[in-house]
């Protein structure tokens, strides 16, 4: 590579990485984030009420709720049964304090667990309510943490990213990168502030003032987004409420992946929306994805840019370490970072090819047509 254009382009990747590092806002870092109190002890719960929507849970509904269950005591717990075909629903039944809520079939235009929810709120009467999805299990004192966070930052609406499980080789290269990259396309700093045109949340563990959800007109209002904890997260902030965002090791996901295919499921499932279905911006992700993870691999090749390309791949895997630390992974995972950005740079065009054939979305076996 020479002159002037090349020695440009050949910057582009460190230019990318040592900027990413120096933002303000730090969205590679894992300082926002709550774990469980183990000293609190039984604390009264009784002005919350949990919210979850089930469809075909039965396998990890009882740890979920038996995981409430240890969080304190007065806590009201509603499970709607979203048409499941499996014992969902007895389970659910088994446990005290707990209503089981039987859900109508779906209406059109309604994404499923936004219509699970709202046929929940009906039910809802006190000032806090908690939505939980039903394979998210709360280590005992999170509920009591989150809680003191909310009230003592006064905020009204908190979520927590969940733990997701990792169990096998793919889990491990790619659930912690999920992670990283939501981190990046919403760093949690900006959402958790006044700034306007950021806002996120994680949607499977969400405490929220009632108000707030009733104020920002949840859940028909966004009855049909496939991205709803974000779409949620944006309504309430724009109603004037504070929301906040961050990490947990005490909410744990229990939804089993294991294996590419899964992962690559749970992905294509959402990641052209978030791109807005827009050929163009998936387009240029595509050239950002090639600058930031290919280029500095072709400037090692080359005597005269070789060190610029050290610099982005360093600067690119210290980025990532902070997320290797807080999962408690081998810092060398940090090595195959390229590798799992472009596995989720397939996994974001195979969801684009499933758009243009028609199906906008699928999930837990309902299909959302274009």
């Amino acid at each position: 590579m020479s002159g002037l254009f090349g020695w440009i382009a050949a910057s582009l990747p460190a230019l990318m990485w040592v900027g990413l590092l120096l933002t303000p806002w730090r969205s590679w870092s894992t300082r926002e984030r709550i774990e469980a109190d183990p000293h609190a002890g039984s604390v009264d719960l009784s002005e919350i009420t949990v919210l979850i929507p089930a469809r075909n849970e039965a396998d990890v509904i009882g740890l979920t709720l038996g995981g409430l269950q240890a969080q304190g005591h007065g806590l009201q717990v509603i499970v709607v049964d979203d048409q499941s075909t499996d014992d969902t629903a007895k389970i659910a039944a088994s446990f005290p304090h707990t209503r089981v809520v039987s859900g109508q079939p779906l209406p059109e235009g309604w994404a499923g667990k936004l219509w699970a929810l709202e046929q929940g709120k009906a039910h809802v009467d006190t000032r806090i309510t908690l939505l939980l999805d039903a394979d998210i299990q709360l280590q005992p004192g999170l509920l009591p943490a989150l809680l003191a966070h909310k009230e003592r930052e006064n905020r009204q609406f908190v979520s927590l990213m969940a733990d997701l499980r990792r169990t096998s080789f793919w889990d491990r290269l790619l659930l912690p990168a999920f992670v990283y990259y939501f981190k990046l396309i919403y760093p949690f700093a900006l959402s958790n502030s006044n700034f306007r045109h950021v806002a996120a949340a994680a949607g499977g563990c969400i405490l929220v003032d009632t108000d707030a959800l009733h104020r920002a007109g949840a859940f028909a209002s966004l009855r049909n987004a496939l991205i709803d904890d974000c779409t949620l997260a944006r309504q309430v902030k724009n109603a004037g409420y504070r929301i906040w965002l961050g990490l947990s090791r005490d909410v744990v996901s229990l939804r089993p992946y294991g294996s590419l295919r899964s992962i690559h499921d749970m992905v294509a499932r959402s990641a052209f929306t978030q791109l807005g279905y827009s050929t163009v911006v998936l387009l240029v992700v595509t050239v950002l994805f090639a600058l930031a993870y290919g280029l500095p691999f072709v400037l090692l090749g080359y005597p005269e840019t070789w060190r610029l390309g050290l610099i982005a791949l360093v600067a690119m895997m210290i980025s990532y370490l902070p997320m290797l630390r807080y999962y408690q992974m081998r810092l060398a995972w940090a090595l195959l970072l390229p590798f799992g950005a472009a596995l989720y740079l397939g996994m974001t065009w195979s969801s684009a090819i499933r758009y243009w054939r028609g199906v906008r979305s699928r999930w837990k076996d309902r299909t959302y047509s274009t």
